[in-house]
Protein backbone atom coordinates (compact mmCIF):
# COMPACT_ATOMS: atom_id res chain seq x y z
CA UNK A 1 0.00 0.00 0.00
CA UNK A 2 1.34 3.23 -0.44
CA UNK A 3 2.69 5.22 2.01
CA UNK A 4 0.87 8.86 3.19
CA UNK A 5 3.29 10.90 5.03
CA UNK A 6 1.45 12.72 8.02
CA UNK A 7 0.28 16.35 7.82
CA UNK A 8 2.33 18.69 9.59
CA UNK A 9 0.55 21.87 11.34
CA UNK A 10 0.36 23.68 8.02
CA UNK A 11 -1.40 21.48 6.73
CA UNK A 12 1.39 19.72 4.22
CA UNK A 13 2.31 16.44 3.85
CA UNK A 14 6.18 17.57 4.75
CA UNK A 15 8.54 17.27 7.62
CA UNK A 16 8.68 21.02 8.72
CA UNK A 17 12.43 21.51 8.39
CA UNK A 18 11.98 20.25 4.19
CA UNK A 19 8.72 22.99 4.21
CA UNK A 20 9.11 26.75 3.08
CA UNK A 21 7.07 29.16 4.16
CA UNK A 22 7.42 33.22 3.29
CA UNK A 23 5.83 35.20 6.57
CA UNK A 24 4.74 38.40 5.20
CA UNK A 25 5.80 40.55 7.97
CA UNK A 26 4.55 44.10 8.39
CA UNK A 27 6.79 44.64 11.58
CA UNK A 28 4.26 44.21 14.38
CA UNK A 29 3.36 41.81 17.13
CA UNK A 30 1.14 39.93 15.00
CA UNK A 31 3.08 38.86 12.18
CA UNK A 32 6.28 38.53 14.23
CA UNK A 33 4.90 35.95 16.41
CA UNK A 34 3.78 33.83 13.36
CA UNK A 35 7.05 33.87 11.84
CA UNK A 36 8.71 33.27 15.18
CA UNK A 37 6.28 30.33 15.97
CA UNK A 38 7.08 28.60 12.57
CA UNK A 39 10.81 28.92 13.04
CA UNK A 40 10.82 27.39 16.53
CA UNK A 41 8.51 24.60 14.74
CA UNK A 42 11.37 23.63 12.81
CA UNK A 43 9.85 25.06 9.08
CA UNK A 44 12.71 26.79 6.38
CA UNK A 45 10.96 30.66 7.48
CA UNK A 46 11.90 32.95 5.37
CA UNK A 47 10.54 36.90 5.97
CA UNK A 48 9.74 39.16 3.78
CA UNK A 49 8.85 43.07 4.29
CA UNK A 50 7.31 45.23 2.12
CA UNK A 51 7.77 49.04 1.16
CA UNK A 52 5.16 50.70 0.63
CA UNK A 53 5.86 54.30 0.70
CA UNK A 54 8.69 56.94 1.24
CA UNK A 55 10.94 55.09 3.84
CA UNK A 56 12.41 58.61 4.83
CA UNK A 57 8.79 60.27 5.56
CA UNK A 58 7.38 57.48 7.26
CA UNK A 59 10.38 57.06 9.64
CA UNK A 60 8.90 59.55 12.31
CA UNK A 61 5.36 58.09 12.09
CA UNK A 62 3.64 55.87 15.30
CA UNK A 63 0.80 53.10 14.99
CA UNK A 64 1.03 53.03 10.92
CA UNK A 65 2.21 49.99 9.42
CA UNK A 66 4.77 49.40 6.61
CA UNK A 67 6.57 52.47 7.80
CA UNK A 68 10.58 52.63 8.13
CA UNK A 69 10.52 52.03 11.75
CA UNK A 70 8.38 48.69 11.12
CA UNK A 71 10.67 47.43 8.24
CA UNK A 72 13.83 48.03 11.29
CA UNK A 73 11.30 46.28 13.61
CA UNK A 74 10.82 43.36 11.42
CA UNK A 75 14.34 43.16 10.32
CA UNK A 76 15.30 42.25 13.91
CA UNK A 77 12.43 39.64 14.65
CA UNK A 78 14.16 37.35 12.14
CA UNK A 79 17.49 38.65 13.45
CA UNK A 80 16.53 37.36 16.79
CA UNK A 81 15.23 34.57 15.41
CA UNK A 82 17.52 33.30 12.97
CA UNK A 83 15.88 32.97 9.73
CA UNK A 84 16.68 35.17 6.32
CA UNK A 85 14.10 38.45 5.62
CA UNK A 86 14.10 40.89 2.45
CA UNK A 87 12.85 44.02 2.03
CA UNK A 88 11.03 44.45 -1.55
CA UNK A 89 10.30 47.87 -2.62
CA UNK A 90 6.88 47.67 -4.02
CA UNK A 91 6.31 51.78 -3.17
CA UNK A 92 5.49 52.68 -6.90
CA UNK A 93 3.22 49.58 -7.36
CA UNK A 94 1.71 50.55 -4.08
CA UNK A 95 0.85 53.94 -5.24
CA UNK A 96 -0.50 53.11 -8.60
CA UNK A 97 -2.70 49.91 -7.14
CA UNK A 98 -3.87 51.29 -4.10
CA UNK A 99 -3.22 55.28 -3.24
CA UNK A 100 -4.39 56.58 -6.70
CA UNK A 101 -7.27 54.70 -6.52
CA UNK A 102 -7.98 56.04 -3.13
CA UNK A 103 -7.50 59.82 -3.86
CA UNK A 104 -9.65 59.31 -6.71
CA UNK A 105 -12.54 57.27 -4.83
CA UNK A 106 -12.91 60.51 -2.55
CA UNK A 107 -12.76 62.69 -5.44
CA UNK A 108 -16.19 60.67 -6.57
CA UNK A 109 -17.70 61.18 -3.23
CA UNK A 110 -16.94 57.56 -2.43
CA UNK A 111 -15.42 56.02 0.89
CA UNK A 112 -12.97 53.64 -0.21
CA UNK A 113 -10.98 51.14 2.33
CA UNK A 114 -7.54 50.93 0.50
CA UNK A 115 -6.19 47.96 3.33
CA UNK A 116 -8.84 46.05 1.51
CA UNK A 117 -7.16 47.09 -2.16
CA UNK A 118 -3.73 46.65 -0.45
CA UNK A 119 -4.27 43.25 0.48
CA UNK A 120 -6.18 42.27 -2.94
CA UNK A 121 -3.90 44.14 -5.47
CA UNK A 122 -0.33 43.70 -3.55
CA UNK A 123 -0.01 41.24 -0.35
CA UNK A 124 -2.21 38.94 -2.17
CA UNK A 125 -1.16 38.71 -5.38
CA UNK A 126 2.20 39.87 -5.99
CA UNK A 127 3.79 39.21 -2.94
CA UNK A 128 1.97 35.81 -2.77
CA UNK A 129 3.70 35.32 -6.22
CA UNK A 130 7.00 36.07 -4.91
CA UNK A 131 6.48 33.93 -2.35
CA UNK A 132 6.23 30.97 -5.19
CA UNK A 133 8.95 32.26 -6.68
CA UNK A 134 10.87 31.63 -3.64
CA UNK A 135 9.95 28.04 -3.80
CA UNK A 136 7.49 28.45 -0.23
CA UNK A 137 4.96 25.58 -0.10
CA UNK A 138 2.75 28.36 1.97
CA UNK A 139 2.24 31.44 2.91
CA UNK A 140 1.84 32.82 6.15
CA UNK A 141 0.41 35.86 7.78
CA UNK A 142 -0.64 37.58 10.76
CA UNK A 143 -4.39 38.17 10.38
CA UNK A 144 -7.03 37.12 12.41
CA UNK A 145 -9.08 35.17 10.35
CA UNK A 146 -9.36 31.17 10.09
CA UNK A 147 -8.46 28.70 7.13
CA UNK A 148 -10.80 25.58 7.74
CA UNK A 149 -10.84 22.34 6.00
CA UNK A 150 -13.89 21.92 3.79
CA UNK A 151 -16.01 19.05 2.03
CA UNK A 152 -14.83 21.48 -1.66
CA UNK A 153 -11.39 22.90 -0.57
CA UNK A 154 -10.34 25.34 2.03
CA UNK A 155 -12.61 27.72 3.36
CA UNK A 156 -12.65 30.96 5.24
CA UNK A 157 -13.94 32.23 8.56
CA UNK A 158 -13.71 34.65 11.19
CA UNK A 159 -11.49 34.31 13.46
CA UNK A 160 -12.35 33.42 16.94
CA UNK A 161 -11.98 36.38 18.72
CA UNK A 162 -15.01 38.85 17.32
CA UNK A 163 -13.20 41.87 18.32
CA UNK A 164 -9.66 40.95 16.67
CA UNK A 165 -11.40 39.47 13.25
CA UNK A 166 -10.22 40.66 10.24
CA UNK A 167 -12.33 38.91 7.10
CA UNK A 168 -13.94 42.29 6.45
CA UNK A 169 -10.72 43.57 5.17
CA UNK A 170 -9.92 39.33 3.60
CA UNK A 171 -13.32 39.33 1.75
CA UNK A 172 -11.67 39.01 -1.89
CA UNK A 173 -9.20 36.35 -1.45
CA UNK A 174 -10.01 33.64 -3.77
CA UNK A 175 -10.30 30.12 -3.48
CA UNK A 176 -6.73 29.72 -5.35
CA UNK A 177 -5.06 32.08 -3.03
CA UNK A 178 -6.68 30.58 -0.23
CA UNK A 179 -5.64 27.16 -0.68
CA UNK A 180 -1.83 29.17 -0.64
CA UNK A 181 -2.83 30.80 2.35
CA UNK A 182 -2.04 30.23 6.20
CA UNK A 183 -3.58 32.18 9.08
CA UNK A 184 -1.37 30.77 12.34
CA UNK A 185 -3.35 33.38 14.59
CA UNK A 186 -6.94 32.74 13.85
CA UNK A 187 -7.77 30.74 16.37
CA UNK A 188 -6.33 32.86 19.49
CA UNK A 189 -9.58 34.31 21.69
CA UNK A 190 -7.60 37.15 22.96
CA UNK A 191 -4.63 39.41 21.51
CA UNK A 192 -2.82 39.40 24.91
CA UNK A 193 -2.46 35.70 23.67
CA UNK A 194 -0.66 36.75 20.86
CA UNK A 195 1.29 38.99 23.01
CA UNK A 196 2.18 36.66 25.55
CA UNK A 197 3.56 34.42 22.74
CA UNK A 198 5.85 37.42 21.76
CA UNK A 199 7.55 37.21 25.38
CA UNK A 200 7.86 33.61 25.63
CA UNK A 201 10.33 34.52 22.22
CA UNK A 202 11.73 37.08 23.70
CA UNK A 203 10.47 39.07 20.98
CA UNK A 204 11.21 43.47 21.15
CA UNK A 205 8.30 43.78 19.44
CA UNK A 206 5.95 42.10 22.51
CA UNK A 207 5.16 45.53 23.72
CA UNK A 208 4.76 47.64 20.39
CA UNK A 209 1.44 49.36 19.79
CA UNK A 210 -0.77 48.26 17.34
CA UNK A 211 -0.88 50.11 13.92
CA UNK A 212 -4.36 52.39 13.85
CA UNK A 213 -4.13 54.85 11.01
CA UNK A 214 -4.13 53.98 7.12
CA UNK A 215 0.00 53.39 6.83
CA UNK A 216 -0.04 55.99 4.34
CA UNK A 217 -2.28 58.36 5.84
CA UNK A 218 -0.10 60.21 8.75
CA UNK A 219 -2.30 61.26 11.56
CA UNK A 220 -5.71 60.07 9.85
CA UNK A 221 -6.55 63.15 7.87
CA UNK A 222 -7.35 62.15 4.54
CA UNK A 223 -8.41 65.15 2.85
CA UNK A 224 -4.22 66.58 3.50
CA UNK A 225 -3.11 63.44 1.47
CA UNK A 226 -5.61 63.74 -1.31
CA UNK A 227 -4.85 67.30 -1.87
CA UNK A 228 -1.49 66.57 -2.09
CA UNK A 229 -1.87 63.50 -4.44
CA UNK A 230 -4.55 65.70 -6.36
CA UNK A 231 -4.09 69.62 -6.36
CA UNK A 232 -7.41 71.29 -6.75
CA UNK A 233 -9.31 68.47 -4.40
CA UNK A 234 -10.65 70.72 -1.89
CA UNK A 235 -12.25 73.44 -4.07
CA UNK A 236 -15.10 74.75 -2.44
CA UNK A 237 -18.84 74.40 -2.48
CA UNK A 238 -22.11 74.45 -1.38
CA UNK A 239 -23.82 72.67 1.38
CA UNK A 240 -27.89 72.11 0.42
CA UNK A 241 -30.63 70.43 1.75
CA UNK A 242 -32.63 67.78 0.05
CA UNK A 243 -34.70 70.59 -1.89
CA UNK A 244 -31.46 71.85 -2.79
CA UNK A 245 -31.69 75.18 -0.70
CA UNK A 246 -28.15 76.47 0.15
CA UNK A 247 -27.62 76.21 3.85
CA UNK A 248 -23.87 77.02 3.87
CA UNK A 249 -20.67 76.76 2.09
CA UNK A 250 -17.71 73.67 2.28
CA UNK A 251 -14.16 73.70 1.76
CA UNK A 252 -14.35 70.71 -0.56
CA UNK A 253 -16.18 67.46 -0.60
CA UNK A 254 -13.42 65.73 0.15
CA UNK A 255 -13.79 66.39 3.87
CA UNK A 256 -17.31 64.92 4.22
CA UNK A 257 -18.85 61.17 4.39
CA UNK A 258 -21.74 60.13 4.86
CA UNK A 259 -23.22 60.01 7.36
CA UNK A 260 -21.57 62.77 9.22
CA UNK A 261 -22.89 65.16 11.14
CA UNK A 262 -19.99 67.05 13.15
CA UNK A 263 -18.52 69.53 11.65
CA UNK A 264 -20.82 70.33 9.16
CA UNK A 265 -20.88 74.42 10.31
CA UNK A 266 -24.10 74.95 9.67
CA UNK A 267 -25.55 75.45 13.37
CA UNK A 268 -28.64 77.39 14.56
CA UNK A 269 -31.30 74.66 12.59
CA UNK A 270 -33.76 73.33 14.56
CA UNK A 271 -32.82 69.84 13.56
CA UNK A 272 -29.58 67.78 13.61
CA UNK A 273 -28.90 67.26 10.06
CA UNK A 274 -26.44 64.55 8.72
CA UNK A 275 -24.55 63.96 5.42
CA UNK A 276 -27.27 62.20 2.50
CA UNK A 277 -25.62 62.65 -0.13
CA UNK A 278 -22.39 63.80 -1.79
CA UNK A 279 -22.15 65.44 -5.59
CA UNK A 280 -18.64 65.61 -6.82
CA UNK A 281 -19.72 66.85 -9.57
CA UNK A 282 -21.78 70.25 -8.64
CA UNK A 283 -19.39 70.30 -5.37
CA UNK A 284 -22.35 70.05 -3.74
CA UNK A 285 -23.07 68.34 0.00
CA UNK A 286 -26.17 67.28 0.30
CA UNK A 287 -27.45 67.16 3.93
CA UNK A 288 -30.88 65.35 5.30
CA UNK A 289 -32.58 64.17 8.85
CA UNK A 290 -31.55 60.95 9.97
CA UNK A 291 -34.01 59.42 8.56
CA UNK A 292 -32.77 59.94 5.25
CA UNK A 293 -30.13 58.02 5.72
CA UNK A 294 -31.45 54.43 6.47
CA UNK A 295 -31.20 52.35 3.16
CA UNK A 296 -32.51 48.72 2.42
CA UNK A 297 -31.38 48.24 -1.45
CA UNK A 298 -27.29 47.81 -1.33
CA UNK A 299 -25.98 47.49 -4.89
CA UNK A 300 -22.91 45.63 -5.34
CA UNK A 301 -20.34 44.54 -7.76
CA UNK A 302 -17.06 43.50 -7.98
CA UNK A 303 -18.13 40.41 -5.98
CA UNK A 304 -16.00 37.26 -4.89
CA UNK A 305 -17.80 34.07 -4.48
CA UNK A 306 -16.55 31.86 -2.49
CA UNK A 307 -19.70 29.78 -1.90
CA UNK A 308 -19.39 25.62 -2.50
CA UNK A 309 -22.60 26.29 -5.61
CA UNK A 310 -21.40 28.50 -7.98
CA UNK A 311 -23.01 32.63 -7.43
CA UNK A 312 -25.67 32.55 -9.90
CA UNK A 313 -27.05 29.05 -9.43
CA UNK A 314 -29.80 30.64 -7.16
CA UNK A 315 -31.99 33.52 -7.71
CA UNK A 316 -31.54 34.51 -4.26
CA UNK A 317 -28.87 34.11 -1.26
CA UNK A 318 -30.42 34.88 2.23
CA UNK A 319 -26.84 35.80 4.21
CA UNK A 320 -25.73 38.10 6.80
CA UNK A 321 -23.41 41.01 5.48
CA UNK A 322 -21.53 43.35 7.21
CA UNK A 323 -21.24 46.59 5.72
CA UNK A 324 -18.56 48.59 7.85
CA UNK A 325 -16.34 46.41 9.27
CA UNK A 326 -17.10 47.85 13.07
CA UNK A 327 -20.54 46.50 12.48
CA UNK A 328 -21.94 42.90 12.65
CA UNK A 329 -23.31 41.33 10.11
CA UNK A 330 -27.00 41.16 9.63
CA UNK A 331 -29.77 39.69 7.69
CA UNK A 332 -30.10 40.52 4.23
CA UNK A 333 -31.41 39.14 0.23
CA UNK A 334 -28.65 38.82 -2.00
CA UNK A 335 -30.06 38.79 -5.83
CA UNK A 336 -27.38 37.97 -8.06
CA UNK A 337 -27.31 39.83 -11.51
CA UNK A 338 -24.62 37.90 -13.11
CA UNK A 339 -21.22 36.46 -11.64
CA UNK A 340 -19.43 39.59 -10.28
CA UNK A 341 -22.77 42.05 -9.57
CA UNK A 342 -25.45 41.84 -7.05
CA UNK A 343 -28.71 43.74 -5.47
CA UNK A 344 -28.60 43.21 -1.72
CA UNK A 345 -31.89 43.78 0.01
CA UNK A 346 -30.84 44.36 3.81
CA UNK A 347 -33.90 42.87 5.88
CA UNK A 348 -33.55 45.91 8.38
CA UNK A 349 -32.28 49.36 6.30
CA UNK A 350 -28.67 50.63 7.84
CA UNK A 351 -27.96 54.10 8.21
CA UNK A 352 -24.67 55.73 6.37
CA UNK A 353 -24.31 53.16 3.48
CA UNK A 354 -21.75 54.85 1.49
CA UNK A 355 -20.16 53.76 -2.08
CA UNK A 356 -16.81 52.97 -1.44
CA UNK A 357 -17.48 50.51 1.51
CA UNK A 358 -17.18 46.42 0.88
CA UNK A 359 -20.42 44.60 1.58
CA UNK A 360 -18.84 41.23 3.10
CA UNK A 361 -21.21 37.69 3.08
CA UNK A 362 -21.02 35.50 5.58
CA UNK A 363 -23.30 32.42 6.15
CA UNK A 364 -26.34 32.66 8.59
CA UNK A 365 -25.39 31.59 11.71
CA UNK A 366 -21.84 30.45 10.95
CA UNK A 367 -18.55 31.72 11.15
CA UNK A 368 -17.62 30.92 7.46
CA UNK A 369 -16.83 34.57 5.11
CA UNK A 370 -18.80 33.79 1.51
CA UNK A 371 -17.10 36.34 -0.23
CA UNK A 372 -18.52 40.02 -0.99
CA UNK A 373 -17.57 43.14 -3.30
CA UNK A 374 -18.29 46.67 -3.47
CA UNK A 375 -21.04 49.12 -2.49
CA UNK A 376 -21.12 51.61 -5.37
CA UNK A 377 -24.13 53.99 -6.75
CA UNK A 378 -26.19 51.96 -9.33
CA UNK A 379 -27.27 52.54 -12.74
Amino acid sequence: MPYDPPLNSLGLPKPPAETRVVVAMSGGVDSSVVAAELACEGYDVVGVTLQLYDHGAALAKKGACCAGRDIHDARRVAEEMGFPHYVLDYESHFRESVIDEFADAYLAGATPVPCIRCNERVKFRDLLETAQDLGADCMATGHYIQRKPGLHGPELHRAADPVRDQSYFLFSTTAEQLAYLRFPLGHLETKAETRALAARHGLSVADKPDSQDICFVPDGDYAKVIQKLRPGAADPGEIVDMAGTVLGRHEGVIHYTIGQRKGLGIGGLSEPLYVVRLDPETRRVVVGPKAALATRVVPVREINWLGDAPFTSQAEWPLEVKLRSTRPPAPAIIRPLSETEAEVELLSPEQGVSPGQACVFYAPESSRVLGGGWIWKGR
